[in-house]
């Protein structure tokens, strides 16, 4: 069997299963969307935010993508984050990174890797700031840690930096932002950075005419 057809017969038994269970799931699922968080992770197949969180279908609004960044050119980011704050109201933004992250580790090295190197860019950016603390660690698995947290805290900041956050924190006191950073060694996720709904951003970021 090829692994795009198992992956359409578990499936149907997946789906066999939660009807056996719960015969309205699948009614729920399609009248209530409502989720309090929103989730930007990484796209690597380690990290898939349901299983990691424990949660049901509906409760996270999730997107993903190459070293969970916020870039504030990426259109679908930006979609997914207008539409998780002006319509689905979340209280909660989560950017969750995690231990041994190729996106990071690439982002370390000099070596070109094609199309990814300018998104990678973003990375390179993160670790020219902080290089001194960065450079001190003491193996390259430290360093990638280390840069990971760094990452994901930039990140954070990059959504605070945002109108759309800005003016969301002036009309309804939220989102609060997060930055997470999940270990793949243990399965634990350990807090690095939030920041709280209504926070001051560097003075050059903030949108007078929200």
């Amino acid at each position: 069997m090829k692994p795009f057809e198992k992956i359409l017969k578990d499936n149907k038994t997946w789906a066999a299963q939660q009807l056996a269970t719960d015969p309205t799931y699948f009614k729920r699922l399609i009248e209530i969307q409502s989720p309090e968080v929103l989730w930007i992770g990484c796209s690597d197949s380690r990290v898939p935010a349901d299983k990691i969180t424990g949660t049901q279908p509906g409760e996270i609004f999730v997107h993903r993508n190459v070293a969970n960044l916020v870039v504030h050119t990426d259109l679908n980011l930006l979609s997914v984050l207008q539409y998780a704050v002006d319509v689905l109201k979340v209280k909660h933004i989560i950017v969750c990174g995690h231990h041994n992250c190729g996106g990071v580790r690439a982002a370390l090295s000099n070596q070109s890797l094609g199309l990814i190197d300018k998104w990678l860019w973003n990375i390179k950016n993160v670790y020219r700031q902080y290089k001194k603390e960065i450079n001190a660690q003491s193996s390259e698995d430290a360093k990638v840690d280390l840069l990971t947290e760094l990452n994901v805290k930039e990140q954070v900041l990059n959504l605070a930096k945002t109108s759309i956050v800005q003016k969301s924190w002036k009309e309804n006191n939220a989102p609060d932002l997060h930055g997470w950073v999940y270990d793949l060694r243990d399965g634990i996720i350990n807090p690095v950075f939030d920041i709280p709904a209504g926070s001051k951003v560097d003075e050059i970021f903030e949108y007078d005419n929200l």
